[in-house]
């Protein structure tokens, strides 16, 4: 029997940073990102969401704690039109980025996940040393 359900695509991934105010600043200005939620709980809260330029998950920056530090392997994937363009513009606006592409000869362990650089990848580090990974969209679906 198969269990139907109305879940529907990841909304949000919880991305812990030091300060919201200047990761929104890194995500908006540095990564081309939109702010689409900001608001404070009556209990002072703040909730603050960006998402990619072409919309998708949203990516909700938390401020980091003991039990969520910042600083870690997201596990967040990125796409990308232009995988070396972008890593060279990135690089150009300051962003922390790899240096060359991962490697085509050899697994390389990312968030838990071996990646072997195909399709063309890299990572980028935000201001708190979060990581994410940079791939190739796929053409055609």
């Amino acid at each position: 029997m198969t269990l139907s359900t109305h879940l529907g695509q990841v909304a949000t991934v919880v991305v812990p940073v030091a300060d919201q105010q200047r990761a929104l600043d890194f995500y908006t200005e540095a990564l081309g990102m939109l702010k689409v939620n900001d608001f404070t709980y009556p209990t002072g809260e703040r909730w603050l969401e960006v998402s990619p330029a072409e919309g998708s998950s949203n990516l909700c920056l938390v401020p980091a704690s003991a039990a969520r530090p910042a600083g870690i392997e997201t596990g967040i994937v990125l796409s990308s039109t232009d995988v070396v363009g972008d890593q060279a513009a990135l690089a150009a606006r300051g962003v922390d980025v790899d240096d060359s592409l991962l490697p085509t000869d050899r697994v390389t362990m990312w968030s838990g996940a071996p990646l072997m650089g195909f399709p063309d990848q890299f990572c980028l580090r935000d201001l708190d040393g979060n990581s994410f990974l940079v791939v190739a969209a796929s053409i055609g679906g």
